[in-house]
């Protein structure tokens, strides 16, 4: 009985914990997660832009696995706004060309009707239409040079975290070598302290005594 009941209540323990760490979440992944939900549940842009909505969640998921305070994470982070940005521009575009087909048939449509109309009447409304088409396109190609901006911002922040990478393992190895060339010039200065008092240490010889002549 004792071992099920510290079995139940490690087990409410760590479900407590799990429940604050939920709580506790990061919110640039709720942030993010909503703004997706947002898009992804909007009744006109929600069914575009599939792939890249799944891109977004992606990259999301992967800064997930990082907390706050890890460096990866700030990484991670700025490349999931960015695959959400560019999954709103690209349903706004999607939805744009889906606009403009529509005016083209509506177009048709008023081409017909102009048969049985006034000249005049038909023609304003056809201008009208174009006025329409063309600002939508604009705004359309506008939107598609935005995604691909952030697609090229997104790939040199990673060849500026290459290079970076490459230049830290450059200094440390420049390092490492100044280090060896200081302790073989310290061994080398060792060295030569010990030969200097080994000469200046030893005794001189002493003189010979030379033997006295007799008067004989």
């Amino acid at each position: 009985m004792k071992r099920s009941t510290l079995l139940a209540s490690a087990l409410a323990f760590a479900l407590a914990a799990g429940s604050a760490m939920a709580a506790t979440d990061d919110l640039d992944i709720r942030r993010l997660n909503s703004s997706l939900d947002q898009l992804s549940s909007d009744p006109v842009l929600g069914s575009y832009a599939q792939a890249e909505q799944a891109r977004a969640r992606e990259a999301i998921n992967q800064m997930g696995q990082f907390r706050p305070k890890d460096k990866e994470h700030a990484h991670y982070l700025y490349v999931a706004e960015r695959r959400v940005d560019i999954a709103k521009a690209m349903a706004q575009y999607q939805d744009a060309q889906a606009k403009s087909a529509q005016l083209d048939r509506e177009h048709d449509a008023i081409l017909l009707e102009a048969s049985r109309l006034d000249a005049e009447m038909a023609r304003r409304q056809l201008e009208q239409q174009r006025a329409q088409n063309q600002m939508i396109q604009e705004e359309a190609a506008r939107l598609q040079q935005q995604g691909v901006e952030y697609s090229q911002a997104l790939d040199q922040a990673k060849a500026e975290g290459d290079k970076a990478r490459q230049v830290a393992a450059a200094q440390a190895k420049v390092a490492n070598a100044a280090k060896k060339q200081a302790a073989l010039a310290e061994a080398a200065a060792r060295a030569m302290r010990d030969m200097n008092s080994s000469d200046g240490g030893a005794p001189a010889p002493a003189p010979k005594k030379t033997k006295k002549s007799n008067g004989n």
